[in-house]
């Protein structure tokens, strides 16, 4: 199957657009995330028209990706840990009929899993009222004003300040990653792994299992099965533990300041996991761009190359191809 054919659209309405861009961009697979307007009775709608309340449309974000590489269920899973499910009249402190949160299926096969990861959610107990996310059939998506595009590039600091003074940040640290998630992590991840992906906690050097791992194949996140980083990326850095000169994909792994032990460094966690791996240093190999990310054996699953198709990662095996 050729790369075009393997794009799909999926389409998602969760309150103002501007917030539902970030959560998807840049992980592995993602094409395009462009913010818009569907659902409506109005064609090629203003901003102003929309949140006129007078259109029918909602703001939503169109993601076109390669399915092969993030599956739509992926795409679900981000979704509902973006939104509040259970307000049908908007979404936190924005109100209105083009806030409401919508799912709008491009096919049957969407639908179906959207229904069934919406009466997943449900049953899961996660929340205490009814699951009330709309599961409509995709309509003409009529893309948003440029200005609208990529806002959190544009306006950072009114982006932050807009998203936090939302309540949205709030409510999903609530509802996700609670305590009640970690236990059940507990139960299937050693003392080791759970201490480092959920507790920041660092394995000895030297002793861990990937330190002098030279097989070839991809390293993903412990607790997702995200692929994070490749063998052929790998190198000795003598530091007892795994080092990569970059992760896989860019959009794989997030960055944060680490004030911790009295120092100043880069802590790197799994994006789709929120998993802490380890640090990003600059003094790695300066022809492979001069980093080092180091990173916790614990928080890591390793696949190797024959392995990789009965394991769910066929897409990745290009990366090993030595023609």
């Amino acid at each position: 199957m050729s790369e075009v054919e393997r794009k799909e659209l999926a389409t998602f309405a969760g309150g103002c657009f501007w917030c539902m861009v970030t959560p998807f961009e840049k992980m592995p697979g993602i094409i395009r995330v462009v913010s818009g307007y569907t659902g409506g009775h109005v064609e090629n709608p203003t901003y102003e028209q929309v949140c006129s309340e007078t259109t029918g449309h909602a703001e939503a974000v169109q993601i076109t990706f390669d399915p092969a590489v993030f599956p739509y269920g992926k795409l679900l899973d981000i979704y509902w840990q973006s939104v509040d499910p259970t307000d049908a009249g908007g979404q936190f402190f924005d109100r209105g009929e083009s806030y409401r949160p919508a799912i709008f299926y491009h096919s049957e096969a969407q639908r179906q899993e959207a229904e069934a990861s919406k009466q997943a959610l449900q049953e899961s107990g996660r929340f205490d009222r009814t699951i009330v996310v709309a599961i409509e059939p995709a309509a003409v998506f009529y893309p948003a004003e440029d200005y609208h595009q990529d806002y959190h590039k544009k306006n950072p600091l009114r982006y932050k300040m807009y998203r936090k003074g939302s309540g949205r940040d709030t409510f999903i640290k609530q509802h996700w990653n609670t305590d009640r998630d970690k236990a059940k992590l507990k139960e299937r991840l050693t003392t080791m792994q759970f201490e480092v992906t959920q507790n920041s906690a660092t394995e000895p050097p030297f002793r861990n299992e990937f330190w002098d791992n030279h097989r070839e194949g991809l390293y993903v996140d412990i607790v997702s099965g995200a692929p994070l980083f490749s063998s052929r990326d790998k190198f000795d850095s003598g530091c007892g533990w795994p080092s990569f000169t970059r992760p896989l994909d860019e959009g794989g792994v997030k960055e944060e300041e680490d004030f911790s032990h009295n120092m100043f460094r880069t802590e790197v966690r799994s994006r789709e996991a929120d998993s802490h791996l380890g640090h990003v240093f600059n003094d790695g190999p300066p022809e492979a761009g001069g980093l080092r990310y180091c990173i916790n054996s614990a928080a890591l699953r390793f696949i190797p190359v024959e392995d990789l198709e009965k394991e769910g990662y066929g897409s990745y095996a290009k990366l090993f191809d030595r023609a």
